[in-house]
């Protein structure tokens, strides 16, 4: 039975809390992986244009079995410096995602990073204003955005992201981002929730919480995050940590188990690009 909670997006779209993520999955793989996933019980997919497994997805998708209103696809722009992102380049972007996955609509469509230097997500978000009134994506939001780039958004914008998707985990919690979010009213989604590499799984804080409560360290660190009121797209391409990746609704960390993990991310510290800088 699948306990996963919903996110009511701020335009009243229901997003669950916890999803499948599907960075670095070969598309040849992603199939075979996302099927998996949707066979444990995961009702949210999270993909990219740059990940290059639209189509292997939306096969998955597909072949479910799974009527389409139970599921919730997202994908995003990749709004790379190899073209000029005016409305026509954003439309055949995502028409061209919308094929590769084989769908009429998506769930969510996120600008995939803000690029400032490059000074045209404003002209992204516009057309994303279109995407949104033709109920071609249910609901639009951005990736990686800063505090700085949400604010320009609604100085020119009456749209409110629904999302703003975003490096986030115990080394690195954005608190002051994660609080300009509840302002404003939009859902703050991490991606790499469990970190990147096992570092932050092996760490002794994390440990301990895990062996107090006779669970994996992944699985208290995706507690903390459901317990934090955030959307997480862990990816595994493991059959059993699928499984135990969504297995996280049998207990419930305490105050003492938050306050242990929350002083992880006394510094702060960044392990994927800078988005103040990052134009790749």
């Amino acid at each position: 039975m699948n306990q996963v909670p919903n996110i009511k997006l701020n335009n009243g779209t229901l997003m669950p809390q916890l999803g499948f993520g599907v960075w670095q999955v070969p598309d040849a793989e992603a199939e075979r992986v996302v099927g998996d996933a949707l066979e444990a019980g995961y009702r949210s997919v999270d993909t990219a244009a740059v990940y290059g497994n639209e189509r292997g997805t939306g096969r998955a998708v597909n072949g479910s079995g799974l009527p389409r209103e139970e599921l919730f696809v997202t994908t995003k722009l990749w709004n790379g410096p190899d073209r000029r992102w005016d409305r026509d380049a954003v439309l055949r972007a995502f028409d061209d995602s919308l094929g590769k996955l084989g769908l009429d609509h998506v769930d969510l469509y996120l600008i995939h990073w803000p690029r400032p230097m490059r000074d045209d997500f404003l002209t992204i978000w516009k057309t994303f204003e279109e995407i949104a009134a033709s109920g071609r994506a249910r609901a639009v939001g951005v990736s990686n955005f800063r505090p700085a780039d949400l604010e320009r958004l609604g100085a020119e914008s009456s749209l409110v992201p629904a999302v703003n998707q975003i490096e986030l985990h115990p080394l690195f919690p954005q608190p002051e981002l994660r609080a300009l979010h509840a302002r404003l009213g939009i859902a703050t989604e991490a991606w790499s929730p469990l970190g990147q590499g096992k570092e932050l799984l092996e760490l002794p804080a994390v440990a301990a919480v895990a062996a107090k409560h006779g669970r994996s360290a992944a699985q208290v660190v995706l507690r903390w995050h459901l317990q934090l009121g955030t959307i997480a797209i862990p990816k595994s391409v493991n059959p059993s940590r699928i499984r135990e990746n969504l297995d996280v609704f049998g207990f419930e960390l305490d105050a003492e188990d938050l306050a242990a993990l929350d002083a992880l991310g006394a510094d702060g510290r960044r392990i994927g690009p800078d988005p103040a800088v990052f134009d790749v």
